[in-house]
């Protein structure tokens, strides 16, 4: 129809018939509206291009149908940095906590896929078209992950959920550097298209045993016993196993143990440890269901003012003053509230 006149066109007088509506091309502009800067797209077009890298920093207030971004047709790559989250597919889970990162595909049908409520959030995503994935990864499918070579070359997809490993420090490094090209825009085409190809290789080609080279299988074990200690430590974090006990339990030395954690995680299990305290003791305060020495306790510190200080300098405040607004969350809720006020008297 004629959107002046509303009369059909000549053509569709002729033909007798009229052409269905054709529907509009998804966007995820108008999801990520809401959280104001909390979304940025570095560089790339889903459409266009055939990727898109996009950056998310934000506070949730309310638990968050993360799902209804995804591009439909799209294999993402979801590098996490803070933030708890997951996507499921029946029965399957892949979890999302900080320092991880995992792939999936979005087809016809929504993932369901939730962001956690009353936490700050930071990824950065890529997602990739099928014909992108083609036209980089031709001759590679023998080595590729069974999902992504379904997708590649447009068979149907049994399970839409791909691997989820942790994030090592290389990996953390390369989210900063690409939220700041360090070319010249002229460059930055050619420049993110081969750093997409890489995040590609890296993430999707999993080669079999007898195929694999002797320090990618060296890589791989070591993030398998570095996954491994992190789970033995969240088990109780009040009475945590000892650097020789937890190099028994995955089977290597205590001093070859510090090392790969060091590489992968960017920090010491000391270190890694109390991060995980410190994250677990602002979840239950946040519940407010407990006291401070009941966290405190909950959490492996015996002594209050040694939990007091280590808390305000991980969360900028005294744990008895916590949850309190940070600058981001105070940020992105005046921009929401200055979004819904109404239109203001005229001059």
């Amino acid at each position: 129809m004629n959107k002046e006149t509303g009369s059909a066109s000549r053509a569709e007088q002729v033909s007798g018939r009229q052409e269905p509506a054709v529907a509009a091309p998804f966007s995820e502009r108008g999801f990520w509206r809401p959280l104001g800067n909390g979304w940025q797209r570095l560089f790339g077009s889903f459409r266009g291009e055939g990727y898109s890298l996009e950056w998310h920093d934000f506070e949730a207030d309310h638990e968050l149908d993360w799902g209804a971004s995804f591009h439909p047709d799209s294999v993402e790559i979801c590098l996490n940095l803070a933030g708890e989250g997951f996507v499921r597919h029946g029965t399957r889970r892949l979890d999302f906590e900080a320092d991880t990162v995992a792939f999936y595909h979005r087809g016809n049908a929504p993932l369901e896929a939730r962001r956690a409520a009353g936490q700050r959030h930071r990824f950065l995503t890529v997602e990739l078209s099928p014909w992108f994935l083609k036209s980089h990864l031709a001759g590679a499918e023998s080595v590729l992950h069974p999902m992504v070579q379904a997708v590649m070359n447009g068979r149907p997809v049994e399970d839409p959920l791909g691997v989820r490993t942790r994030l090592s420090a290389v990996q953390r490094q390369m989210i900063e550097t690409l939220r700041r090209p360090p070319v010249y825009a002229a460059a930055q085409d050619v420049w993110y298209r081969c750093k997409v190809v890489e995040l590609a290789v890296v993430f999707f080609l999993q080669p079999a045993g007898e195929a694999e080279l002797f320090c990618t299988r060296q890589q791989r074990l070591a993030a398998q016993r570095v996954e491994r200690v992190i789970a033995l430590l969240k088990q109780d974090l009040a009475h945590p196993l000892s650097l020789e006990e937890l190099g028994k339990k995955v089977g290597c030395s205590p001093y070859y143990l510090s090392r790969i954690f060091s590489a992968h995680t960017g920090m010491t299990i000391p270190q890694y440890l109390r991060e995980l305290r410190l994250q677990r003791a602002a979840e239950l305060l946040r519940s407010g269901r407990y006291n401070v020495t009941e966290v405190a306790l909950e959490v492996g510190y015996n002594s209050l003012s040694h939990f007091s200080q280590a808390f305000h300098e991980r969360f900028g405040c005294c744990p008895g003053l916590y949850p309190i607004q940070t600058p981001v969350q105070s940020t992105a809720r005046q921009a929401r509230a200055e979004r819904s006020l109404p239109p203001g008297p005229g001059p």
